[in-house]
């Protein structure tokens, strides 16, 4: 690592200074921490010895075997959090021309902030946390862990996408495989949270699905903050009058009147968002309706009141 590079993730960067400052407030409003670790963990199994307590006895497995085993578990008393962001070029929705991406309010900076909020959160709780960037591939990927050293580095990742990358680098999304890939990384039972739009170009919705069950099935809590524009990516509110529309992604542009279309995009945006919610529920993953307008304090907040409510 540089000399530069040390002093860089020692400093308190602004997003650092802004994280801390909204989690002052989360903590006075909320009566207790919205995040808690796994209690216990089935580890194995092993023999019985005589004279033990039967307590953890698995008698479903001596039915089956005529053998005493018992149950054996690890305790788990802190929580690891993996903090999963989609950086493909249609999270740059809306993005102003001539404008820094830092001073936007568009779907990337939403979930930037986001994230840094709840890494800080996260860090007070002495809780691990780790961070995955991807668009097409995984770019940038984090183990969770709980030092100071390791949150600057988180916070300098963080920092990267808002000083770097331009919307018109087109990176498209592969969101399936991104998400496969992180679920075969991360080792250990943990809580994912990720940050997309869920928007993926010619990729078949059940693979898509079939990466969040990926997850599930690694006994990993799941939380979806499903990032939208919601005026303009769901209600489609555009004015009468002709637009070109360009795919942020691919580059490729349609010059068309929104009124000319708009019932068959809202009928076919309803069908998507009601197959995510389906999916979602079928695989016990925590939808979040993300809509970058209402800022990202009052939907963070307003999780992690809903969360601490349900602990």
């Amino acid at each position: 690592m540089s000399i530069f590079h040390e002093q860089r993730i020692r400093q308190f960067s602004g997003l650092e200074l802004l994280a801390k400052q909204v989690v002052e407030g989360f903590i006075t409003g909320l009566h207790k921490s919205p995040f808690h670790g796994f209690s216990v963990e089935f580890a194995e199994h092993r023999l019985y010895n005589k004279g033990e307590s039967t307590r953890h006895m698995d008698w479903k497995l001596f039915a089956r075997s005529d053998k005493l085993f018992v149950k054996r578990y690890e305790e788990e008393t802190n929580l690891r959090c993996q903090i999963v962001i989609d950086s493909s070029s249609s999270m740059y929705f809306p993005f102003l021309e001539g404008t820094d991406l830092k001073d936007q309010e568009n779907k990337i900076v939403f979930s930037i902030k986001c994230a840094a909020a709840l890494i800080e959160l996260l860090k007070k709780q002495r809780d691990a946390v780790g961070l995955s960037i991807f668009d097409n591939e995984v770019k940038t990927h984090f183990n969770a862990r709980s030092s100071t050293v390791h949150h600057k580095m988180l916070y300098s990742e963080l920092e990267k996408l808002l000083e770097h990358h331009q919307p018109e680098n087109r990176r498209d999304t592969n969101i399936a495989e991104a998400l496969h890939q992180i679920a075969e990384t991360i080792h250990k039972r943990s809580l994912v949270v990720l940050f997309s739009d869920m928007f993926e170009t010619g990729t078949d919705t059940e693979y898509l699905f079939s990466a969040l069950q990926h997850l599930r099935h690694k006994k990993h809590e799941v939380v979806l903050f499903h990032v939208t524009d919601k005026q303009k990516e769901i209600d489609f509110d555009f004015e009468n009058r002709p637009y070109r529309f360009v795919d942020m992604e691919t580059g490729q542009e349609l010059k068309v009147n929104p009124t000319d279309v708009r019932q068959q995009y809202l009928t076919k945006m309803a069908a998507f968002y009601e197959d995510l919610k389906l999916k979602c529920a079928q695989y016990r993953i925590d939808l979040i309706e993300a809509n970058i307008n209402e800022g990202f304090d009052t939907i963070l907040k307003a999780y992690l009141a809903k969360r601490g409510n349900m602990m």
